[in-house]
C-alpha cells in the first residue's frame, strides 16, 4: 500500500492506496509544527482505526510546501514505517515539460495536481483550479507541458485579511449566498468573497482558454477544500478532491519500479 502526504500552508492532507484503489482520506492541521514522534503516532492510529495495518504500508510520497516539516517527516517515515519516502522536488521524475523560466520556482503541489490530471485526462489540454490557502489555477498541455498559471489569496486567506487588517469585521463561515447583495456585514462578507472568487475564476479560465486552447475547449478540473463550493456555478467539467493524491501515486509509479 502507498501512503501519499500531501502538505499544505494549513493541513496534511493523507490517503491510501491499494494498487489503483484509494481506500482511506484523511486531514490534520499543518501548523502545528510537529515532531516526528508526534506524527508517527498521529500516522499509525489513523491507518489503525481505519483497518488499515501501518506494516502494509511499503512506500510513501509526499509532496510539500512547507520546509520547516520536511525534515520530521522524513524521520517519521524513517522510524515509524522503515521507509524512505519519495519526496517531489526538484529531479524527481514527473513527466512534464515545465515551461517556468525557472522550473524549480513550481510549487511542489502543482505538479502534482499536473500529474494527476493527465493521469485521469491523458491527451487532452487541461486547465487545473486548486482551492487550498492559496488558490492556483494551472494549465497543462495534452504534451505534458506545464504552460503555467495564476497564485491568488485563498478565501480564508483573504477572509483573515479582512479580520486582521480591520477594527470591525469579523470572521465569518464562508458559505454560497442567495443573493449578490448582502444585508448585514457578515452577508456582505460572505457575498463579496464568494461572488469575487467566482468572478475571478472564470475570467481566468476563459483567458487562459483563450491565450492557450483556442482550438479545443479543455477540460477544466476543480479541486482542494473549496472546490465543492462552487459546483452549482458551472465553473468546472470535473471536480476531484483526491486530484494531488492520484497524482502522487501516479509520481511513485514514474520514480520506483514496482
Amino acid at each position: 500500500m502507498i501512503l501519499c502526504l500531501d502538505v499544505g500552508n494549513s493541513q496534511i492532507f493523507g490517503g491510501v492506496f491499494d494498487s489503483e484503489n484509494l481506500e482511506l482520506t484523511f486531514r490534520r492541521t499543518s501548523q502545528l509544527r510537529s515532531s516526528s514522534d508526534e506524527l508517527g503516532v498521529f500516522f499509525r492510529t489513523v491507518l489503525r482505526e481505519n483497518d488499515i495495518d501501518p506494516e502494509s504500508i511499503n512506500r510513501v510520497a509526499i509532496c510539500c510546501v512547507v520546509p520547516d516539516l520536511l525534515y520530521s517527516l522524513r524521520a517519521t517515515c524513517q522510524k515509524y514505517f522503515s521507509i524512505e519516502p519519495l519526496i517531489l522536488r526538484p529531479g524527481t521524475k514527473t513527466g512534464l515539460k515545465i515551461l517556468y523560466r525557472d522550473p524549480r520556482e513550481v510549487g511542489a503541489d502543482r505538479i502534482a495536481d499536473a500529474v494527476g490530471a493527465l493521469k485521469l485526462y491523458p491527451e487532452r489540454n487541461i486547465i487545473v483550479a486548486d482551492f487550498g490557502t492559496a488558490t492556483t489555477i494551472c494549465a497543462i498541455s495534452y504534451k505534458k507541458e506545464f504552460l503555467g498559471g495564476n497564485i491568488i489569496p485563498g478565501l480564508n486567506l483573504s477572509m483573515r485579511a479582512l479580520e486582521e487588517n480591520t477594527a470591525q469585521l469579523p470572521s465569518v463561515e464562508i458559505t454560497p449566498p442567495e443573493t449578490a447583495i448582502g444585508r448585514s456585514t457578515i452577508e456582505s462578507i460572505q457575498a463579496g468573497l464568494y461572488w469575487s472568487n467566482v468572478g475571478m475564476v472564470r475570467e481566468l479560465i476563459k483567458r487562459i482558454s483563450e491565450e492557450e486552447f483556442s482550438t479545443e475547449h479543455p477540460v477544466v478540473i476543480g479541486t482542494g477544500g473549496f472546490a465543492q463550493l462552487f459546483n452549482r456555478e458551472n465553473l468546472f467539467d470535473k471536480v476531484v478532491p483526491d486530484l494531488i493524491l492520484i497524482g502522487l501515486r501516479e509520481l511513485v509509479r514514474l520514480n520506483i519500479q514496482e
